[in-house]
């Protein structure tokens, strides 16, 4: 019959149709979840603010309310801590009058309140707060978990004054008129989100939820990045897609058959939810009736036959068509209908409907797998994978009322999205069961998020705090200058004798020695008219000679030197040194520099209180090497800040944040009382490390803390350096991620026997794991690929790490690094408004010269510690000049200046 043939080609669509409706859909999607075209967008991509899936610990009762098409239904769940396998469930159906649906928005929800508080009547509960999960199947914009505005009504329910108001606010408020004043609504979600958390259970992530229901929706766990309608958000969040309305711009008008539109004409919404009404179980009976009164009028089917029937809406039900289907008991099932409706079917006219039915319900099921494909492929490109793994739970009448829908979504999805592995979970009452999880994840999270904050309070330093320790540095620092004070000062504020930065004239050809860590190097610096030109070599210390004695140490440095100069062809040469010292000495002379103790792991014997230049001209004796001219020694800090003057002049402030942290400047001759003579400046080493070991930053120092200095070699001492240097960060970071897991809140409590292992975690990770998120929020927008880099960070430790934990690492490593950088700007902001104030100036324009790894490498440091500064000493313009080679070229730099001085 062609009548029928034509219906059923209307009726079906090929693979090549699916995948431009799949790429239209796509499209639609991007475009809800971008912020400018949102607005434009059918499908409107809308944040429920679910970021967490249930980990199976959840434990606790839940009172539930679901708002149905007719009733309202009430629930009492409790979980058990088991994965979520086998929740306790109560439950009571209230019938809802007729009239409600579309009466006043006040009393819908009061009729809801006066069913939770019967409901709570029959249950024995002394529990002071009843936490209730709010099951609302409506669109709605959410801006919290427990915040959502009605956006339109649907499925027959048109209630006055809901539409554009909180509804959570709404059911509060009706609950609280009840005189119920222990339930707190904390959770807002549809019978979409709630299967997928229903089907979500230990081990079994469900990441996607559809539903083929009387009407569908479908969500998933987007990179929260590309939700650009939530702002500051991390790692993942449920977007409830609401593809219900996908089309209502035109784009599935070639796909729209004369039925399609006859049945949506008659709807109480015409135009819109075309999507749905192609799906939707509401619809599939009235698709199947006009195509029957169509082909009954072209004498294609029930000919004699009285078929006025067929002109009353919703003669026909969808369980019927499903019956119908069925391939063994579908014709009976057909006969029995049709002769109900009094057309008196043939056999032939039986085995077309079936057909027909199959073809109506063939392509609901084949445009669900559509979408479902769009989504999951949305999420594999959005995770940058290859291939995607992932379960999706499914709930609604269509989805468990024939196998055959089953089979069509399954085979479907897989032609559509090849690169996507799926797993079918059927829920298990979703929206009930998926409330009650999704309010026991949100009540699990505020008290993990309760307990992370408490964890990490004293980390988070306040502006008073801050302020505090700039004026506990300026305090220290005039102590170190004073005479009489200067020995019981935690900061040393060491004279360095050099007394003028580089001002371009210097020439001539200059050996440097850089010592300050387990490498060191040897240079041969030039100064030209035409710059500055080097070349260098380094070397290592062992562990060996670090820890062994003096004259070990300075023996391998000279060695070092003469294979320098062998290498260099200046063996036959007497060069001007400068000798850049790394660790704290009191300097006597430019030439002249007595240790004071040991840091960065050094412990060699016989050198505390000798003279260094001194130590290494005795090892030059033994080494029998005469061409040795140490004109100066110098300090990093001090090395950085004169690097930085030769390039520009205003540079007076040296400062190092790397392996150890240090700072240096000008001062005026006459406040240095350790030093004869009144005029001019010298640049002062202030050995700001060892601030706070008179116990003065006793109150902002954490245990966390104090863990990392009793492990060290010098307990106790360098308490300011042990807050911010990159020798330290990633060991306060290791036992704060030690102090979550023992608390539960880290890698679920499992024993992490590496994390346990001192120096594991290095600072790098810090700088790594800050750069990944950095770099790809701003380059591929990304937030889930930054996270799975850090997950891949953590499992190189052999930390199994979910997506949360990965957040929770990154905000620890952002809290450490914050302060570090937030405390050497308080440091700096005391040595700036000190020069400022110096000078009697209203505003100090000054250069800082700036090395140091954790400064250079850590993506956040150097602006952290900027705009803090900005802050604390507001009258000082400060410009950051990073030192391309502080140590070699800024102590060839003093060696130079010192020469153009003697001549």
């Amino acid at each position: 019959c062609p009548q029928i043939q034509r219906a059923l080609l209307a009726l079906t669509l090929p693979l090549e149709t699916l995948q431009v409706v799949k790429g239209r859909m796509l499209q639609d999607m991007c475009k809800g979840l971008s912020r400018q075209t949102h607005a434009q967008a059918c499908m409107q991509m809308l944040p429920t603010f679910i970021c967490s899936m249930p980990d199976g610990t959840e434990k606790g009762s839940l009172l539930v309310v679901e708002l149905c098409q007719k009733h309202v239904r009430t629930l009492w769940v409790t979980l058990l801590g088991d994965g979520n396998q086998n929740p306790e469930v109560m439950y009571k159906i209230f019938d809802m009058p007729g009239d409600i649906l579309r009466g006043k928005g006040e009393a819908l929800f009061d009729f809801i309140a006066q069913c939770v508080r019967q409901f709570l009547a029959g249950i024995d509960s002394c529990q002071d707060r009843l936490p209730l999960g709010f099951v609302f199947p409506f669109s709605c914009r959410q801006t919290k978990l427990d915040k959502a505005e009605l956006i339109s009504w649907s499925k027959g329910f048109c209630c006055s004054d809901v539409e554009g108001k909180d509804v959570v606010e709404l059911l509060q408020l009706a609950i609280n008129k009840q005189e119920i004043y222990n339930v707190e609504v904390v959770a807002l979600l549809n019978d979409t989100v709630g299967t997928m958390m229903s089907c979500s259970k230990e081990g079994k992530a469900c990441e996607v939820a559809l539903i083929m229901d009387t009407g569908t929706n479908c969500c998933f766990m987007a990179e929260a990045q590309q939700v650009e309608m939530v702002k500051e958000t991390s790692g993942r969040m449920c977007v409830n897609t609401e593809w219900g309305w996908f089309g209502d711009d035109g784009t599935l008008s070639d796909i729209l058959t004369p039925y399609d539109l006859r049945v949506d004409q008659e709807t109480l919404n015409p135009g819109e939810k075309r999507f749905e009404k192609l799906v939707g179980s509401m619809y599939l009976g009235e698709i199947v009736r006009h195509v029957l009164m169509a082909l009954a009028v072209e004498k294609a089917l029930f000919i004699g036959s009285n078929v006025t029937i067929l002109r009353t809406k919703y003669v026909i039900s969808t369980q019927q068509v499903l019956d119908i289907i069925d391939n063994e008991e579908g014709m009976d099932a057909a006969r029995k209908m049709l002769e109900a409706l009094g057309l008196g079917p043939s056999e032939r006219d039986c085995c077309r409907v079936q057909q027909l039915c199959r073809a109506v319900v063939s392509r609901a099921a084949a445009l669900c797998a559509t979408g479902l494909a769009a989504v999951l492929t949305h999420m594999r490109q959005a995770r940058e994978l290859e291939q995607l793994a992932v379960n999706v739970g499914v709930d609604g009448e269509l989805y468990r009322g024939h196998t055959r829908v089953r089979e069509i979504l399954q085979s479907v999805t897989g032609l559509l999205a090849p690169e996507c592995t799926v797993t079918l979970l059927p829920s298990v009452d979703g929206t009930g069961r998926g409330a009650a999880v999704v309010t026991a994840v949100a009540l699990r999270l505020a008290a993990q998020r309760c307990e992370v904050n408490q964890l990490l309070a004293p980390l988070r330093l306040s502006r008073a705090d801050l302020e505090r320790v700039q004026a506990l540095m300026r305090q220290e620092m005039e102590l170190g200058l004073g005479r009489e004070t200067h020995a019981n000062a935690s900061v040393r504020m060491l004279p360095t004798y050099v007394c003028s930065t580089p001002d371009g004239k210097e020439q001539g050809e200059f050996l440097a020695l850089d010592l300050g860590g387990t490498n060191f190097r040897v240079l041969v610096v030039r100064v030209g008219k035409d710059g500055i030109h080097m070349a260098s070599d380094i070397y290592v210390i062992p562990t060996t000679i670090m820890q062994g004695t003096g004259e070990e140490l300075f023996d391998h440095v000279i060695e070092c030197i003469m294979d320098f100069q062998q290498k260099q062809d200046l063996v036959d040469q007497v060069l001007p040194l400068g000798f850049t010292f790394s660790f704290p000495c009191q300097q006597l002379g430019l030439d002249k520099a007595v240790l004071l103790n040991w840091t960065k792991g050094f412990n060699a014997s016989g050198c505390v209180g000798e003279d260094v230049v001194q130590l290494l001209r005795e090892a030059a004796q033994r080494k029998k090497h005469s061409g040795l001219k140490v004109v100066a020694v110098v300090n990093d800090t001090v090395g950085t800040m004169m690097s930085c003057g030769y390039d520009d002049p205003k540079c007076e402030i040296g400062l190092i944040v790397g392996t150890g942290t240090n700072a240096c400047y000008m001062e005026e001759m006459q406040n240095v009382g350790t030093v004869e003579g009144e005029q001019g400046c010298m640049c002062i080493n202030m050995e700001w490390g060892a601030f706070g070991d008179n116990g003065c930053l006793d109150d902002i120092i954490t245990n966390f803390d104090r863990l990392v200095d009793e492990k060290t070699i010098n307990t106790g001492k360098q308490r300011f350096e042990k807050l911010i240097s990159g020798m330290y960060l990633g060991e306060i970071v290791r036992h704060i991620l030690l102090a979550l897991v023992e608390k539960q809140l880290l890698f679920h409590g499992k024993p992490c026997p590496k994390l346990q292992t001192r120096d594991v975690f290095k600072t790098k990770f810090l700088s790594t794991i800050e750069t990944a998120i950095l770099t790809v929020s701003l380059v591929w927008d990304s937030d889930g690929l930054a996270l799975r880099q850090v997950q891949a960070i953590l499992q190189d430790l052999e930390l199994q790490a979910s997506f949360e934990d990965s957040v929770l690492v990154r905000e620890v490593c952002q809290t450490v690094s914050l302060r570090a950088a937030q405390l050497c700007a308080a440091g700096l902001a005391a040595v700036v408004e000190k020069m400022r104030e110096n000078r009697g100036l209203d505003q100090l324009s000054v250069t800082v010269g700036v090395d140091g790894t954790l400064y250079k490498l850590h993506p956040c440091f150097s602006q952290n510690l900027q705009q803090m500064l900005r802050d604390l000493a507001p009258n000082c313009n400060v410009t950051f000049l990073e030192s391309e080679d502080g140590s070699g070229k800024g102590a060839a730099l003093v060696a130079a200046v010192a020469c153009r001085g003697a001549e």
